[in-house]
């Protein structure tokens, strides 16, 4: 293994890691009010209809296959009668489904937010940089799902796939990764750098799920109607507004 191959797939990863949970923890213990999507919805909404639904359900959908992917082993699926062939079919299929979802909607986003003055006003510097590691990440990850499965079938869950279970069981296969095709290693390396910067982003928001909406109390409205309010005549200069 090589001093580079030892920085990529070793200490990147971990650095990453690191950095993604420490970042959080320092993001909400000192930066509280700033975690939030600044939401610009009150600033334009008939692109929003489209562009947000698009992207937030396809990157779930992406998030979720790279999930079964990366953490459900081969021997898995094939003890539960599932093939290979069925198996990668399914994976293509979904996988570019929701690559392309994720694909148009972020598109969509970054059109709203250059043409409409309000948002762009509202974009900064961090926004931008987060926007486009985001697409590198989407636009190589979508490319190689298609090349992968079409042109150059490469079976990832025998490389890239045991690769990460290795990084998260405290020994890192470097062999492993370093045998996948580039465009499976520029995709990791990618995801690996878009972890370490998550923390200092509006991508905090994925973990503000508003859990307290189930037990909070219920909010009163009371009718300023007087049929409601009551039939006594108001005294003078107390008239009801």
């Amino acid at each position: 293994m090589s001093g580079g191959d030892l920085f990529l797939w070793v200490i990147v990863p971990y650095l990453a890691i690191a950095t993604f949970v420490l970042g959080h923890v320092w993001r909400y213990r000192y930066d509280k009010f700033g975690w939030t999507t600044r939401s610009s919805q009150m600033y334009e909404r008939r692109l929003l209809r489209w562009a947000s639904p698009l992207f937030h359900f396809g990157i779930l959908g992406a998030v979720g296959g790279h999930v079964v992917g990366i953490l459900v082993p081969e021997s898995w699926t094939d003890s539960v009668g599932i093939s290979e062939t069925v198996y990668h079919a399914a994976a293509a299929t979904l996988g570019t489904i929701t690559g392309l979802m994720t694909f148009v909607g972020l598109a969509l986003l970054v059109y709203r937010r250059r043409t409409v003055g309000p948002v762009f006003s509202a974009t900064t510097k961090n926004d931008k940089a987060m926007y486009v590691l985001l697409a590198a990440t989407i636009v190589v990850g979508v490319w190689t799902t298609i090349r992968g499965n079409a042109a150059n079938p490469h079976d990832y869950r025998l490389t890239v796939a045991p690769y990460f279970r290795s990084v998260f069981y405290g020994q890192p296969d470097v062999d492993l990764i370093t045998a996948a095709p580039f465009g499976f290693q520029l995709h990791a390396m990618l995801a690996w750098v878009l972890f370490t910067v998550w923390p200092f982003t509006r991508l905090v928001h994925v973990f503000s799920a508003p859990v307290g909406y189930l037990t909070r109390p219920y909010i009163v409205y009371r009718s300023r109607e007087a049929t409601v309010a009551g039939t006594r005549r108001p005294r003078r200069g107390w008239e009801r507004v």
